[in-house]
């Protein structure tokens, strides 16, 4: 089950992947008790696959189903940060960033592969092998460092990640799109403070 935040969201997965979708009606999800314990139920029975927007509002929406959802059934897939408008819109939106409705059908999709979601026509190879961890982020000065949050920052953008991905929000993003070796073969080769 992918969870988004709006009916339009909805409408252009719908084109794009043969799922069931589940919106939360943006912020109406936090007083919505019956759709919170909605997606605890759906969550432990299939797991759920978070797909918001990159602005602030569609970081709050997922953290606050990181608070109602147990982690162990939850992936997390994040649309890159893109800006422009929609085409049913007026005016941009107040970041000026571009949400899951209006991202090119290609760019959803690799966000669900990034996420580690499966698909019935693909293998999950990423169950079984080894995970990049913190340990790793801290041997490379992605943490722990003076320098590690502008590191984290150019790493974000070389892989077109959001700029709001926090620390462990990147470490899980990575486990999906790539092997720990991949990883560690690509940072030594560029690490992000020469990405630019």
């Amino acid at each position: 089950m992918i969870v988004v935040e709006g009916r339009y969201d909805k409408n252009t997965l719908r084109q794009v992947v043969d799922a069931d979708i589940l919106e939360t009606a943006g912020f109406g999800i936090f007083k919505d008790k019956q759709k919170q314990k909605l997606l605890r139920r759906i969550a432990e029975q299939r797991g759920l696959v978070v797909l918001t927007d990159s602005d602030s509002a569609g970081f709050v929406i997922r953290s606050f189903i990181r608070s109602c959802v147990a982690p162990e059934f939850l992936k997390h897939a994040y649309i890159p940060d893109q800006y422009g408008k929609e085409r049913r819109k007026s005016s941009p939106s107040k970041e000026g960033k571009l949400g899951v409705e209006g991202m090119r059908p290609e760019v959803l999709l690799e966000a669900l592969r990034r996420a580690g979601a499966s698909f019935l026509d693909e293998e999950d190879k990423a169950a079984n092998r080894p995970k990049i961890t913190k340990a790793d982020f801290y041997a490379l000065g992605l943490s722990g460092r003076k320098d590690s949050r502008s590191r984290r920052a150019s790493l974000l953008k070389s892989l077109d990640l959001p700029e709001r991905l926090t620390s462990d929000g990147l470490l899980e993003i990575l486990n999906g799109l790539m092997s720990r070796e991949d990883f560690l073969r690509r940072y030594r080769a560029d690490p992000p403070d020469r990405a630019e």
